[in-house]
């Protein structure tokens, strides 16, 4: 289930990426491919280069070998920082929704969502505002909840105020770190059911990291598992399912009663739509 050689609809591609931090290696080798249009996720174990993996694509830490090309453009050829043209230009293509929030916490909802238009556009402020209301109710927040401060939300509502900023540029690429955790069931299915809607209505690509077995089996087109510095599978998760038996890094995500209920849940689900049982998507409905 390893990518072939890298496709002309890749949007990331990495190849040989090797980090270490001091002795400990992260990662040593990774290859892989993100399609455009798909929802893509990252796995794997606490200490398994998740993370790093992430920060490496979005520019915040470089790795010690290998190449990362995003959206056409190779990493390792761009200077550090916004002071770098080119590197502020590509930034500007892709948004990311960090697991906290990260909005800052003496501007409003309204004001966290405008500031990427304040700082990389010219537009006038009323504007701004306009686009920014746009966007909250783009991820169904109501118009009030703009005039709020961070410390108000719940935590549905900070993960859709943080994706209403990653948004903001209107991005070609979409990085979402862990957008269920934290969240009781019936805000995670709320969560699932807008970020499929945002890529099918935009054609966004979507990276993400998340420990949400219901996520995975539900919105994820594939899946790379890392442990031990490699990929160690890359497929769906009914295609994962398959090989588990054979490697113990992916058949942890499949054993025990969380893994064996979201994957019972999936094929439900497949039986209804396949069934014909069932109308439009439930966000359509919404």
């Amino acid at each position: 289930m390893q990518d072939p050689t890298p496709s002309d609809d890749a949007v990331i591609t990495l190849s040989k990426v090797s980090t270490s931090f001091g002795e400990h290696v992260v990662h040593s080798g990774i290859d892989l491919e993100v399609r455009r249009g798909e929802i893509f996720a990252l796995i794997g174990g606490s200490g398994s280069g998740k993370s790093t993996l992430l920060r490496e694509m979005i520019l915040l830490h470089r790795p010690d070998a290998g190449s990362i090309r995003v959206l056409g453009v190779d990493l390792q050829a761009l200077g550090d920082g916004d002071a770098d043209r080119d590197t502020l230009a590509l930034r500007q293509r892709w948004g990311v929704m960090f697991q906290h929030g990260g909005l800052f916490g003496s501007l409003t909802v309204q004001e966290n969502v405008g500031l990427p238009l304040r700082e990389h556009t010219g537009l006038d402020d009323a504007l701004i505002d306009e686009i920014a209301a746009w966007k909250l109710a783009m991820t169904g927040l109501e118009p009030q909840v703009g005039a709020q401060y961070p410390s108000e939300l719940s935590g549905g509502m900070m993960k859709r105020a943080s994706l209403a900023r990653a948004l903001a540029l209107d991005p070609e690429l979409l990085f979402l770190d862990e957008p269920t955790a934290g969240l009781d069931p019936e805000s995670a299915g709320e969560v699932d059911q807008l970020v499929r809607k945002l890529r099918d209505l935009f054609g966004l690509t979507i990276v993400m990291i998340t420990h949400d077995l219901d996520l995975l089996w539900q919105l994820a087109d594939r899946v790379a598992v890392l442990a031990d510095g490699k990929v160690q599978g890359i497929g769906s998760m009914s295609e994962l399912a398959q090989v588990q038996v054979d490697n113990p890094a992916i058949r942890k995500f499949f054993d025990g009663p969380r893994g064996r209920a979201a994957h019972e849940q999936d094929k439900q689900q497949a039986d209804v739509h396949t069934s014909g049982e069932t109308g439009e998507p439930s966000w359509k409905a919404k």
